[in-house]
């Protein structure tokens, strides 16, 4: 059987970005400075290494970096990533809004939902939805991420600010930077974290082993400063209830955190919250707690409150979220279930 180019580039893992074909009365010229003008923010060094790489071919043949092109060479740069449309699309999902005015947007997320396109998720997220309902938002970055001044994990449910304008986008921003925003969370974590409130402090960067996820270090030379300040609300045995504030908001900082002091969040799978930690002492427990994971198949973690001062007026804003049906449901559940489980001696 024949097989096409594009057939042969698949099987390799390789897409096309780019397709050039050099102008007619083309100079000769290095490939790697010629394309460096044909490819925005592409630096020299960029180039070369990826000529080097074999990812640019001339005339289907993989180019050296002092190859000059000539008059109707096909340029090409094959990479082992899709090409994707950067712009934010529209799309018409519905949104719950807690608050407007001209400047802000207060907005309740629901689990499920990412916040802002990215790698494997380009639709389907907040800021598409944002875009359709209010419009062209300001951007703080060049991520085309407009009117996010902070964000909050895919499962994790709870309150969002944005900002409309670019007035507000930037004091929002300061009083981030600054740590004076109200965060409150509530989490469900296994275990019973001794003591019952506290703080925990720790440097958090990415997991070298596993880069989706965030880990603890001791020292401010391999990470981020973090800093959550916790209280127990209720106790279950073999889980609890769990209020946090933030002083810092640092990517997956609560999961990190409490997974690193062996009281992972209930149901989160990417930091041990899937494995039993306690109570498998207890009557039927194993297909209670199987049970409890098909009612809420993600981290127990919702964005409960969101305090901050408004751009324009000055006054402070205060905002609560109440428990979304899966969170809820589950502490119902485990309630009933604690109240007639007899807890071993320990």
């Amino acid at each position: 059987m024949i097989r096409n180019e594009e057939e042969e580039i698949a099987d390799e893992g390789l897409f096309e970005h780019y397709s050039f074909t050099v102008d007619p009365g083309q100079e000769p010229e290095r490939i790697d400075k010629w394309l460096m003008h044909k490819i925005a923010n592409a630096s020299r060094s960029k180039v070369q290494a990826g000529i080097e790489s074999g990812a640019v071919v001339v005339n289907d043949k993989p180019s050296k970096n002092n190859y000059k092109v000539k008059a109707n060479d096909v340029v090409r740069v094959l990479l082992p990533t899709a090409p994707r449309d950067t712009k934010v699309h529209p799309e018409n999902i519905p949104i719950d809004v807690v608050y407007e005015d001209n400047d802000i947007l207060v907005v309740n997320k629901v689990a499920g939902m990412v916040v802002h396109p990215g790698h494997n998720n380009y639709s389907g997220t907040l800021v598409n939805a944002l875009v359709y309902h209010f419009g062209k938002l300001p951007s703080k970055d060049q991520y085309h991420r407009p009117g996010l001044v902070h964000r909050i994990d895919k499962d994790t449910s709870g309150l969002l600010v944005i900002g409309k304008t670019e007035y507000a986008l930037s004091h929002l921003g300061k009083q981030f930077f600054d740590h004076s925003i109200h965060r409150r969370y509530w989490a469900l974590v296994w275990g019973e974290p001794k003591p019952q409130s506290g703080t925990i402090q720790s440097y958090l960067a990415r997991d070298p082993s596993d880069r989706r996820r965030s880990k603890c270090f001791s020292t401010e030379e391999e990470g981020k400063n973090a800093i959550t300040h916790y209280s127990t609300l209720e106790s279950f045995y073999f889980s609890s209830l769990i209020q946090c504030e933030l002083e810092t908001g640092r990517t997956h900082q609560i999961r990190a955190h409490f997974s690193s002091i062996k009281h992972p969040l209930f149901s989160d799978a990417m930091y041990g919250g899937m494995e039993v930690r306690k109570g498998s002492a207890l009557p039927k427990f194993k297909p209670f707690i199987e049970n409890c994971f098909d009612m809420m198949p993600r981290q127990a973690l919702h964005a409960k409150e969101l305090g901050f001062i408004h751009p324009r007026s000055g006054k402070t804003l205060f905002f609560s979220s109440d428990l979304p049906m899966d969170f809820s449901n589950l502490l119902k559940k485990i309630r009933k279930y604690t109240q007639s489980a007899t807890p071993p001696e320990e």
